[in-house]
Order: structure tokens, then sequence, then C-alpha cells
């Protein structure tokens, strides 16, 4: 077994990033009085007016920052490796975490919900980019799985991570409005669970040291 370099490590930092989001989505709520998680959506909690906007910062504090390092270190872990298919498809799911990070770090909601504002317009074509990027990298994903044997773990996470959005992206449509936070959770953990996926599978991968 080869020794493990800087670039395995910081795959941990994927796992990092869904910690920091995952305590945040379950304890902001104690800031903001009235909040009912099985109905409003995960945003309400960053919105700008939001009670719960100072403690969902300090919580997620580590989101982004290790996100987005742990996305670039598994396109340089990548390289060369596995399927033209599979890399191309992390590329892309790299390029939707920034995305992600910049559009709603410039757009977060201005009110809980949806108030009509600039600010909330962008805030929701950044949620549209988003969503494309993350079906059309996972699609990728899920394509080099089915074609390769060595991308198959690539391929078997990406295909549950893009059925939790469908669950969330559909349910959201289906569901009455008072169980619309449960079906819109799937969405918003999926992308998260998926890099921290992404990062175990860089933490085990032997590279070149």
């Amino acid at each position: 077994m080869k020794k493990k370099n800087f670039i395995n490590y910081c795959g941990l930092l994927g796992v990092a990033a869904f910690t920091s989001y995952t305590v945040a989505v379950v304890f902001s709520p104690l800031a903001y009085p009235g909040y009912n998680w099985m109905a409003q959506a995960v945003s309400d909690l960053s919105a700008s007016n939001a009670p719960s906007l100072r403690l969902w910062n300090q919580l997620s504090s580590l989101y982004n920052v290790c996100t987005l390092v742990c996305a670039m270190m598994v396109c340089l872990g990548i390289q060369k490796k596995g399927t033209r298919i599979l890399r191309s498809g992390i590329y892309l799911f790299t390029i939707m975490e920034w995305v992600s990070a910049v559009g709603f770090g410039m757009f977060p909601l201005s009110d809980s919900g949806y108030a009509g504002t600039f600010q909330d317009q962008m805030h929701i074509l950044s949620t549209v980019i988003v969503v494309l990027l993350s079906i059309m990298s996972l699609s990728l994903i899920i394509i080099s799985g089915i074609k390769s044997k060595s991308c198959r773990s690539y391929g078997i996470f990406a295909g549950i991570a893009l059925g939790m959005m469908m669950v969330g992206a559909l349910g959201m449509n289906i569901v009455p409005k008072e169980y619309f936070g449960i079906v819109e959770r799937f969405s918003v953990f999926a992308a998260t669970g998926f890099q921290a996926v992404l990062g175990i599978h860089l933490y085990k991968m032997e590279l070149n040291n």
C-alpha cells in the first residue's frame, strides 16, 4: 500500500464540508423562531433577513471552503485515471460547485420564501444553473460507470445522487406545501453527499508521490 500524500488527505475535506453543512441545517433552526423544517426550504435559514443567518454562517463556515478545495484536489487526483467521460463529469461537477458557492454567496434570498426582488431572481437563476450542471455532470459519471468497471463505484453513487435530486425536484411539485421542506432536502443533500463520496475516493486513490 502506497503512502498517502497531501492530495489524498485533502479528500477528507469533502467529509468535513458535508458535516459542516449538515450541522448548519440541523441546528440553525434553533435561532429561527417558528421555522418549520418540514415545510420550509433550507435556503430560508440563510436569507438576508433570517434571524438564523449569523448562526448559519458560523456553523457552515467550513462548507464552501472545504467543498471547493476538495473538488479542485479531486480534479488533480483524477487526471489520467478512469475514463475521459468520468473526468469530464467530475470537472463539470466542480464547475457546478463553484457556481453554487459564488452564486448563492452573492445572491442569498432577500426574505424567506420568494420576495421577487432582483436578488431573489438571481438566486433562482443560480439554482437553475446549479441543477442543470448537476444533472449533466452526474449523468456523465453514471455513463462512465456503465461503460467501465473501473468507474463503477463512481457511477453507482452518482446514480444515487441523481435519484435524490429527482425525488426532490418532482416531490416539491407533488407533495402538499406542509411537506415541501422534506423533499427539498433530498436535493440539497445530494450534491453535498456526492462531493463527500468523491473526497473519500480521492483519499483511497493511489497517487504518484
